[in-house]
């Protein structure tokens, strides 16, 4: 799958990739790098159909993550909104129990308690500090993404038995993933040799 760019998209870290329980390192500058990764998050977030992401979802273990421009109450349009070294400031006591998904558990629902607003702190690619408030999704999708930067995850929202049958879910889907992978490249070799 390619970018806007034409470069390949990043792939998007799947549980149990032990490297989405590492914590996130603070940001100590923003630099040509920290602009690629951003840019390398929003891609690979829109290729998957996704309404935010952490760079350790990438694989880069930094306190930024993305919240897609119309969750993050902007336009449909919008670009992400960027979080860089982000904190929660206030988290409402007023909660919210909804259906949560997360682009490292790909088809993977679960009913997850977050408070109905959330205040963070942040700065923004060009190293402005700002603070935002949300509410409803947009809060939800605050603190999801901070977990992340804190190596903790959706799996981690459940009671044993749910995480039981998400880890067997998702272990069945790998092998089917794989299996079609592997007929793939076995029809491309057999295409292959008969070509000619």
């Amino acid at each position: 799958m390619s970018s806007l760019s034409g470069m390949p998209v990043r792939p998007i870290l799947r549980f149990p990739d032990s490297r989405l329980r590492q914590t996130s390192a603070e940001v100590k500058a923003i630099d040509d790098d920290v602009r690629k990764l951003v840019a390398d998050m929003t891609d690979a977030m829109y290729a998957a159909n996704g309404a935010g992401l952490a760079a350790i979802q990438v694989g880069a273990p930094l306190r930024i993550f993305i919240v897609d421009g119309g969750v993050a109450g902007g336009d449909e349009q919008d670009p992400p909104k960027v979080f860089i070294n982000p904190k929660i400031v206030e988290i409402s006591d007023e909660a919210q129990t909804g259906d949560e998904g997360c682009l490292s558990f790909p088809g993977i629902f679960v009913a997850v308690k977050r408070g109905m607003r959330a205040r963070v702190s942040a700065m923004d690619l060009e190293g402005k500090t700002f603070e935002v408030e949300g509410e409803a999704l947009f809060a939800r999708a605050l603190q999801h993404e901070t977990d992340h930067l804190n190596g903790r995850l959706l799996i981690d929202q459940v009671g044993p038995v749910k995480r039981e049958i998400i880890k067997r879910k998702l272990r069945r889907d790998a092998a089917e993933a794989a299996a079609a992978q592997d007929d793939e490249s076995d029809d491309a070799s057999s295409d292959a040799s008969s070509a000619g």
